[in-house]
């Protein structure tokens, strides 16, 4: 097969593809990432307690955090369980209530997540967070946090 054939069979088939059906190719999705915001650490009950906000998008969620405020004293009997009263509320500065979720939480040594508050908001918005923790004879003492929503 001489040249000018190879080339010109080449260019036929080059246009008979680009005349075909397009196939359409799918654009990547754009990912959307979690971010985690803590509040300072503040003691409850004699435990160590904070509040965080996970922020997807306009998705959050609040949660709350007890843990042991220092480590066990040596040769001592150890962390004792306790029942805690939990309060965990979230807000919009200045808007409308993202929910309030009290519980009643076993603790005995190990950090505990406390679940219970999420929703969506607008960007721009700015999440207030508290989080109480009381058992008797402590009341709470709410660590909160202020966390922009910036989609």
């Amino acid at each position: 097969m001489n040249r000018l054939a190879l080339t010109t069979a080449g260019a036929m088939g080059l246009a008979l593809l680009a005349s075909g059906p397009a196939m359409a190719v799918a654009a990547p999705a754009a990912t959307v990432t979690t971010t985690t915001t803590c509040g300072p650490s503040g003691l409850q009950a004699g435990l160590m307690t904070k509040v965080c906000a996970e922020i997807t998008g306009t998705s959050v969620v609040v949660y709350g955090q007890v843990g042991l405020a220092g480590p066990p004293s040596p040769g001592g009997p150890g962390p004792q369980p306790q029942q805690l009263i939990t309060t965990l509320d979230a807000n919009v500065v200045g808007g409308q209530s993202i929910g309030s979720s009290p519980k009643y939480v076993n603790f005995l040594a190990s950090t505990v997540r406390v679940d219970g508050v999420s929703g969506t908001v607008a960007c721009g918005d700015t999440v207030h967070a508290a989080f109480g923790v009381a058992t008797y004879p402590w009341a709470p003492r709410p660590v909160t946090l202020d966390v922009p929503v910036s989609c």
